[in-house]
């Protein structure tokens, strides 16, 4: 049994990608040995291995159950809208209706947004949100914004016969698009934890502003068009949760978390009120303390509290106060606001079977690997994490296992990337500029140069063999492709500096 898991009757083995980045803490001042991180993807099994072994120690794999992959946060609120909305009456219906929060996002969200090269296919953002306004004041010290603990997507395909759900860490170190604050003022673009988009968008308590904000920094980073937001609060779910008398969980180890206000004994026990809530908010002092793992058990969390819904709600009053908890936490775009549209939704859900329902997690590693002094927070894998965003963006059914395995097999840290940085602005001293970021990011740079004509785009081209490195490269600056070119330099990636790039935006 999992560490501080909830019990479940029905387990299987298997890990969502990127759980391998979970990791005990580092020693202060390390940073993993430099030749793990700079083998070639074309070393060979055992090698690949043995540099994988020297690299940053890594929590053992999370053992989710398939139910629990499929509900989760998504598919949990989903499946109470199925239980409840055809069994009520026209009064009730109304009342449940009129408790879903409408946010108008339409003019929050600017022109510059990716296509959607799949008419008919839907992706859907949704949020686990604790905003610290009312009941949820008490939930962390010194914050005042509104705060984002689960993000995911859920893509549904145009064809309705597969779904894959993609869960993003909020520790995942991305760049923060410039957003409204709500007060008049925008916050420009920077580097952080993805979750602070959402805090910035909502500084002013607005889950509008929020909600747009973390559309367009989720959008910017994976190049998903986002059709419609769920936003789910904590209180509400405290009330889903005490409507059904409370949910067991099973913890191997006595929890005490200061910051998710959690006092548990080890062994059995039913959690409901604060305690409930306090035992998907725990991180630090649970497992390995990553996000990652929190993110597994408030997977099966929801999996045991649908399953004991569909069981427990049986009398129209236990029925009546979960779906009246549930719907009030609920705050979606315009077009999914009602039950209606979402029994819709539900219902499309519902009938995928379990089989092609993919639950994953955004292939990643931890940051220190390229960054030494950054131990709190993860980048994503590339090429893996662009193949994943690509098969969605295209409506292509996502190979789980094929995508673990090349995210296991082929991890190539910044270091790993041999870069020449050619200047194609006409402007002295840029290639020193990009190259010095470059370096602070942890690739490795041997030289730079002026490119023999100006260019507004950046590349990055590279020779035969190197386009896993390439794809690195390209993901950690803004608008930069990738591109093979039969005259590029052996053994390098050669970076060629357009007007376009700001040397500030490189991850």
């Amino acid at each position: 049994m999992t560490r501080g898991r909830p019990r479940v009757a029905e387990r299987e083995e298997g890990a969502p990608v990127g759980d391998r980045g979970q990791r005990r803490q580092a020693p202060a001042g390390s940073r993993p040995a430099r030749s793990a991180r700079s083998a070639p993807p074309a070393r060979s099994a055992r090698a690949r291995g043995s540099a994988r072994a020297r690299g940053p120690a890594r929590a053992p794999r999370t053992r989710l159950t398939r139910r629990g992959r499929i509900l989760a946060w998504t598919a949990g609120v989903f499946a109470v809208l199925v239980l409840g909305s055809a069994g009520v009456g026209a009064w009730i219906y109304q009342d449940l209706n009129g408790n879903i929060g409408a946010a108008d996002i339409d003019n929050k969200l600017g022109g510059d947004r990716p296509v959607n090269l799949s008419p008919g296919s839907k992706n859907i953002l949704v949020v686990g949100s604790d905003s610290r306004d009312g009941a949820n004041a008490k939930y962390g010290s010194d914050l005042t914004t509104m705060q984002s603990d689960t993000l995911m997507v859920m893509h549904v395909p145009a064809n309705r016969k597969w779904a894959t759900v993609v869960s993003f860490p909020r520790d995942s170190w991305v760049r923060i698009s410039a957003c409204e604050k709500g007060d008049d003022t925008t916050a420009a673009a920077h580097h952080a934890k993805i979750n602070e988009a959402f805090a910035i968008g909502g500084s002013t308590g607005e889950v509008a502003g929020a909600a747009a904000c973390t559309i367009k920094t989720v959008e910017a980073n994976t190049g998903l068009r986002i059709d419609h937001f769920m936003s789910v609060d904590f209180q509400g779910f405290k009330g889903m949760v005490n409507a059904l008398d409370g949910i067991e969980v099973c913890p191997e180890q006595a929890i005490h978390d200061d910051k998710a206000h959690l006092d548990l004994e080890a062994g059995c026990q039913t959690v409901k009120d604060e305690e409930a809530l306090g035992y998907v908010r725990a991180r630090y002092s649970v497992g390995d303390g990553s996000d990652l793992g929190r993110i597994g058990r408030q997977q099966e969390f929801m999996q045991a509290l649908a399953k004991k819904a569909q069981a427990k709600l049986t009398s129209p009053t236990s029925l009546y106060d979960f779906l009246q908890s549930a719907t009030k936490s609920l705050t979606t775009d315009k077009d999914l606001a009602g039950i209606k549209p979402l029994y819709g939704l539900a219902s499309e859900v519902k009938g995928i079977p379990s089989k092609r329902l993919t639950f994953l997690t955004v292939p990643n590693y931890p940051r220190e690997a390229d960054v030494a002094t950054d131990k709190a927070n993860v980048v994503w894998q590339y090429p893996q994490a662009g193949d994943l965003f690509t098969s969605l963006a295209k409506d292509k059914e996502v190979d789980k296992k094929a995508l673990q395995a090349a995210a296991k097999d082929d991890l190539i840290y910044a270091s790993g990337v041999r870069v020449q940085v050619l200047n194609g602005t006409g402007v002295s001293g840029r290639a020193a500029v990009v190259a010095a970021k470059l370096r602070q990011a942890g690739f490795t740079v041997v030289g730079t140069g002026n490119a023999p004509e100006t260019t507004r785009a950046t590349t990055a081209t590279y020779p035969q063999g190197m386009g896993a490195q390439a794809k690195v490269l390209a993901s950690r600056l803004p608008d930069t492709k990738a591109a093979q070119g039969s005259d590029a330099a052996a053994g390098v990636v050669t970076l060629v500096v357009g007007t376009g790039l700001d040397p500030e935006g490189i991850l």
